[in-house]
C-alpha cells in the first residue's frame, strides 16, 4: 500500500525546474554547510534553537540537489511539535527526498494523510530567518580550533581590503561552513570557494594556499564593495552569480535564479542583517503554524518565480 501510494505520490508532487534524478546525493561544499548550520539551528548548537531556521537551511541544500536535505525537511515536519507538525506537507518533502534517491524518507511517510501539492519552495519556512538574529560569536565558539583561525584570517584580509568582515564570515559560512577541507567544485578554491580565474580574469596560477584564497577572496569583494556602494545584497549576488546578474536576474533562469536568491538570504542572515534587509522575506508569522497548508497550496502548483 506504501508503495502504491508513494507511487501516486512522485507522480504529483514535484518542483517545477527542480532535479528529478535517484543517482545519489549531492554533497557541495555549499550543500555540506547548509546541512551542519541546519542541524546546529535543530539542536541549538552555536545557534538558538530553532525548528523553523532548520527546515529552511535543511530546504536550501534540498534545492541545492540534496536528498537528504528535503528528508530533514520531511523528518521535521512529520515529527514536529504538534504547533508545527504538518503530515501532508511532510510527505511532499519526502517525496521530493525519494525521487532523489533518498530511502530512509520512507520511514516517515505516511500513506494515510493526502500531500500538499508544493508551490514557491521553501517560503514556508524562510519567517525562520527572521525570529532572531544571529549571533556569530556564540557559533564560532563551537567550531574547531582550525575553523576559528580561518574566521581570524578572513576578519584580518577584511580590514586589510575594506570590506565588512560580517559579510566575509557569512560568504565564508555559506560557502563551506569555514572547512579548510571543503573540496573544491567547478574551479572554485578554499573557504571562500572563489574561482579567482574565472571572477577576476586573472589567468593566474591555481591558488592552493588557504591564506592566499583568503586574501583573493576578499580583494574581490573589495572590487565589489567599490562597484556596489558597499550594498551587501548586490555584492552577496555580485559573489555567487557574477557582477553582471545584478539587477538583471529576470534574464536568468528560474532554477539558478531561485539558488541565487537562497544563496543571498543565507548571506545576508549570517551577516546579522535585519529582516528588512532579507530579500523576498515578507514579516509575517511563521507559515506552518498559521496555515493548514503551509509552503504548498492543495490542489495547484505555482511556478518557480524568478528574481523580485
Amino acid at each position: 500500500m506504501m508503495r502504491s501510494a508513494l507511487l501516486v505520490l512522485l507522480l504529483a508532487t514535484g518542483l517545477h525546474g527542480l532535479p528529478a534524478r535517484a543517482e545519489g546525493d549531492v554533497q557541495t561544499p555549499r550543500v555540506q554547510a547548509a546541512l551542519a548550520q541546519a542541524h546546529a539551528a535543530e539542536l541549538g548548537i552555536g545557534i538558538g534553537k530553532n525548528r523553523m531556521l532548520a527546515m529552511a537551511l535543511y530546504c536550501d541544500a534540498g534545492t541545492m540537489g540534496s536528498s537528504e536535505g528535503f528528508f530533514h525537511v520531511g523528518r521535521v515536519l512529520a515529527s514536529a511539535p504538534r504547533a508545527l507538525r504538518n503530515p501532508g506537507l511532510a510527505n511532499s518533502y519526502l517525496a521530493l527526498a525519494t525521487r532523489l534517491g533518498n530511502t530512509q524518507a520512507l520511514q516517515y511517510y505516511d500513506p494515510r494523510v493526502d500531500n500538499v501539492v508544493l508551490g514557491e519552495p521553501c517560503a514556508a519556512f524562510a519567517a525562520g530567518l527572521q525570529t532572531q538574529s544571529f549571533d556569530i560569536e556564540a557559533y564560532l565558539s563551537t567550531q574547531p580550533r582550525a575553523r576559528q583561525r580561518i574566521a581570524q584570517s578572513i576578519r584580518s584580509a577584511a580590514r586589510q581590503y575594506k570590506v565588512d568582515e560580517r559579510l566575509a564570515l557569512a560568504i565564508a559560512l555559506v560557502e563551506s561552513n569555514l572547512d579548510p577541507a571543503a573540496v573544491p567544485e567547478g574551479g572554485a578554491q578554499g573557504v571562500m570557494q572563489l574561482a579567482t580565474a574565472a571572477r577576476q580574469n586573472s589567468g593566474g596560477p591555481r591558488i592552493v594556499d588557504g591564506e592566499q584564497d583568503i586574501r583573493a577572496a576578499l580583494a574581490y569583494l573589495g572590487q565589489l564593495h567599490e562597484r556596489f556602494a558597499g550594498d551587501w545584497r548586490s555584492m552577496a549576488t555580485a559573489y555567487d552569480a557574477g557582477a553582471g546578474s545584478v539587477g538583471r536576474c529576470g534574464a536568468v533562469p528560474p532554477h539558478p535564479c531561485l539558488e541565487t536568491q537562497q544563496y543571498v538570504r543565507r548571506v545576508l542572515y549570517f551577516a546579522g542583517a535585519s529582516p528588512d534587509e532579507q530579500p523576498g522575506l515578507a514579516r509575517q508569522a511563521p507559515a506552518a503554524a498559521r496555515s493548514p497548508h503551509p509552503g504548498g497550496v492543495a490542489g495547484k502548483r505555482a511556478d518557480l518565480p524568478c528574481c523580485g
